[in-house]
């Protein structure tokens, strides 16, 4: 399981459907999971949802996480990655007054303000990494994870 984690607006759904996408392409069964997808007791609904995914392939969790205790409660499900998808707050602010289903400017900033980053096993900056970069990254990351059960090394000067 793939958590992908970041403030609203950072490019999170748009990167786990890229990486959805590849691994669809590339034949390997993949489920994906949006926290926009419920309104009312999210991350247990998510968890629910993805703790019943089958054991073969890859499951996506794209969601804010901006509490840590989501980020354990996801941890206890299992072999989890996280995923920590970031961006300055003005490229926050800039990307959810373009999307349609636009969230109140101060929720961007609340949840910016509080979030709590997690113990990442990947962290990619999409101030500087583009969408198609990111999702690379995330399976070249899913391969290592796969061959040796191991965290890539992280190097922040990459995109």
């Amino acid at each position: 399981m793939i958590v992908i984690c970041g403030p609203s607006g950072a490019g999170k759904t748009t990167i786990a459907t890229r990486v959805r996408d590849r691994l669809t392409e590339r034949d390997v069964p993949v489920r994906l999971s949006h926290s926009d997808d419920f309104s009312s007791r999210t991350y247990e609904q998510l968890a629910e949802q993805a703790g019943s995914a089958p054991a073969a392939g890859v499951t996506l969790v794209d969601g804010t996480f901006y509490r840590r205790k989501w980020q354990t409660q996801f941890r206890a499900l299992g072999d989890v990655r996280f995923v920590h998808v970031t961006a300055s707050l003005e490229t926050c602010l800039e990307r959810n007054r373009a999307r349609a289903d636009s969230i109140a400017e101060q929720g961007v900033h609340v949840v910016y303000r509080e979030f709590e980053a997690p113990d990442a096993d990947l962290v990619i900056d999409t101030d500087r990494c583009e969408p198609a970069a990111a999702a690379e990254r995330i399976l070249t990351a899913i391969e290592t994870w796969d061959e040796h059960n191991a965290v890539p090394s992280v190097d922040d000067t990459l995109c």
